[in-house]
């Protein structure tokens, strides 16, 4: 059985949209380090279909000199969608119908992967879906030491979410890593 571990640069407001925005500064050895373990984990990505349709635009005419092409074009990736839909990027799968349905396919997904976590990276509103429904096992977040002060945040809304710290790490840019699994306290 796999693990659903979502990635986020997250700004220290909860900002987590475009980070491409505000996130190379604080990029590093460290920083890619802990990127490149996460990616060398994962049997594959699962997405939102909005972050597919952005990724399956970019990833695939991206040439050999950028070093994360190759893998992200290589690597299972699995979308979540309200609709079935033709997938064009290579090593993708499509799991949509209504929520039930998908959360059933996700539980067969998570059952089925044996080599690996399944990474997220982005998708704040499919990883709201997730915990929602006890799918997320880790959520691992790289903070960073700026207010953005606009933009989606990862948490939005009136749940409250409850998380359980099991690794925290300063990295040199001033960056927390901070990894989260949901919590089962009452």
């Amino acid at each position: 059985m796999s693990r659903i571990v979502s990635n986020f640069f997250i700004a220290l407001d909860g900002v987590v949209e475009s980070p491409d925005q505000w996130h190379f500064p604080y990029f590093d050895d460290a920083m890619g380090a802990i990127v490149g373990s996460g990616i060398d984990r994962s049997a594959g990505m699962l997405m939102g279909h909005r972050l597919y349709q952005e990724w399956a635009a970019y990833w695939p005419q991206q040439g050999e000199d950028n070093p994360i092409a190759p893998g992200f074009n290589a690597m299972n990736k699995w979308v979540l969608a309200h609709e079935d839909f033709d997938a064009t990027w290579n090593n993708t799968t499509v799991l949509a119908g209504d929520d039930e349905g998908v959360a059933d396919q996700v539980r067969e997904l998570k059952d089925s992967v044996t080599d690996g976590d399944i990474m997220m990276s982005g998708s704040a509103t499919t990883v709201r879906w997730l915990i929602a429904r006890g799918l997320l096992d880790e959520l691992a977040l790289l903070v960073h030491p700026i207010a953005v002060g606009h933009g989606q945040r990862l948490f939005e809304g009136p749940d409250t979410v409850k998380l359980d710290l099991v690794h925290s790490e300063t990295l040199p840019t001033g960056v927390l890593f901070l990894r989260y699994v949901p919590s089962t306290a009452e």
